[in-house]
């Protein structure tokens, strides 16, 4: 059993309003929601911190809580939502981004069921391999190496693992890029709100190194259906509205 949280903001650095943008004659937040409607999960909510976004998604009956602006991150944002809601500590909540239309539902039941499996952990997220240079060498895509049971060491920006001496561009076979969709508890997201930002995080801009630095423990796994991208430029719209067309 596990609830969907959508952190929705309406300002975006590259794509302004993009939570907004109009696919298939509904903005792209919908889509979103719909598609968390397809899992298992009790319950789906948008949170977000603009008016504009909440009567955009309250006219198709969707559950919208609205927070905090100050909030630095979405998983601060969730952590009102478990506030407001009530929920208990053990209860593990789904951070789908709501620039994520194409995201599968098998991947929301994925990275749920690997933290309700997974008592001693605090969070679950998923991955999948990396097969071209270009990728592997790319700041944007952040990279993720574990141990043998699954437990994530380390998040980069930089290519690792990163072969020693002349590479010839070959990228490792242990090579994997992060998905950007986690479950956590409760009880996490409102142990993380609390606490200051880590040194590793703030070097690589990733919020995920905050819960390595403070001892939480992050179960990966490659994710069971290939996740097509999300939304963070005009260009990636364009795609996803293309993708979508088709359906």
């Amino acid at each position: 059993m596990y609830h969907i949280v959508i952190p929705a903001r309406y300002s975006s650095t590259r794509l302004p309003a993009k939570a907004l943008a109009e696919i298939n004659g509904k903005p792209m937040v919908y889509w979103v929601w719909r598609q968390a409607l397809q899992s298992s999960a009790v319950s789906v909510t948008v949170a977000t911190d603009d008016e504009r976004i909440r009567s955009a998604l309250s006219v198709h009956g969707a559950e919208v809580v609205m927070t905090d602006p100050a909030h630095p991150s979405g998983t601060d944002r969730l952590a009102e939502v478990g506030r407001l809601k009530g929920w208990d500590d053990g209860s593990v909540v789904v951070n789908l981004q709501g620039d994520e239309p194409l995201m599968p539902v098998a991947n929301l039941e994925q990275v749920a069921e690997l933290l309700l499996t997974h008592p001693e952990a605090s969070i679950s997220t998923l991955s999948e391999p990396i097969s071209s240079y270009s990728a592997f060498t790319d700041p944007a895509v952040v990279k993720v190496v574990s141990d043998r049971v699954g437990r994530a060491q380390y998040f980069s920006r930089a290519p690792i693992p990163q072969l020693r001496g002349d590479t010839n561009n070959i990228v490792p076979t242990e090579a994997r890029r992060h998905i950007g969709l986690y479950a956590y508890r409760v009880s996490f997201l409102r142990e993380f709100s609390s606490r200051s930002v880590a040194p590793y995080e703030q070097l690589e801009s990733l919020e995920q190194l905050r819960a390595l630095h403070y001892g939480h423990e992050i179960r990966i796994a490659d994710a069971c259906e290939t996740v097509p991208a999300g939304v963070d430029t005009l260009a990636d719209l364009e795609a996803v509205r293309a993708i979508m067309a088709d359906r």
